[in-house]
């Protein structure tokens, strides 16, 4: 039962953000008495709380199970694009939570915010730390990491919003969010590899720069 309340909290929500649901209206969509819930949580903030925990922790304790899977060598597209995928693959499967984590955390009371704050920025250092691995030049400009770090998540967690499983694979979704991010989009980074598979084997190599840069610094 306190799964199903749960579940069903999780989904008003993702639909109706934080101020529109009311414990009344989760017992009525569990079908039980508003009474009833205070068996299994004391107040509609405690529902809140372990909705947000678990909308972050199952993302992240997927994508670091995946990452430490990997060999410590592993080519930097793999690596990324593994982390990468893992996050959108949980994230999507977990519509409910993790839309509703991502809608109302900016809504509910801020004392529940800060219970969460720190798994947040763990993660984030998490990921972090996978960008240093994969471009160890970036542990030196520490503000473009940040933006980086900050684009990923943000493209990853946007996917909420407009994927739709009858267009793109997340696989293939991964691979562009890991491509765009590694390489940018102007041509003067290219993978060699003779499988184009996210999963494949790949080498960083630069091209000749052009005489003229295409910008000032």
């Amino acid at each position: 039962m306190r799964r199903q309340v749960l579940d069903t909290a999780a989904r008003l929500f993702r639909e109706d953000g934080y101020s529109a649901v009311s414990l009344r209206g989760i017992a009525a969509a569990c079908d039980m008495q508003a009474g009833s819930l205070y068996y299994h949580f004391t107040s509609k903030d405690e529902i809140v709380s372990e909705i947000l925990r678990l909308g972050v922790e199952h993302v992240y304790r997927a994508v670091r199970a995946a990452v430490e899977a990997l060999p410590e060598n592993t080519p930097p597209l793999r690596l990324i694009g593994v982390a990468t995928e893992t996050h959108l693959r949980v994230l999507l499967e977990l519509q409910d939570y993790t839309s509703a984590n991502i809608r109302i955390f900016g809504q509910v009371p801020r004392a529940v915010r800060d219970r969460h704050i720190a798994l947040r920025d763990e993660y984030e250092a998490f990921w972090s730390q996978l960008l240093r691995r994969a471009v160890p030049r970036a542990s030196a400009r520490g503000r473009h990491l940040a933006v980086a770090r900050f684009f990923l998540i943000g493209a990853m967690n946007s996917a909420l919003e407009w994927y739709r499983p009858d267009g793109d694979s997340i696989q293939s979704l991964a691979q562009s969010l890991t491509q765009i991010l590694l390489f940018g989009l102007v041509g003067r980074t290219r993978v060699n590899s003779t499988n184009s598979a996210p999963g494949a084997t790949r080498h960083l190599t630069r091209r000749t720069p052009p005489a003229t840069p295409a910008c000032s610094p």
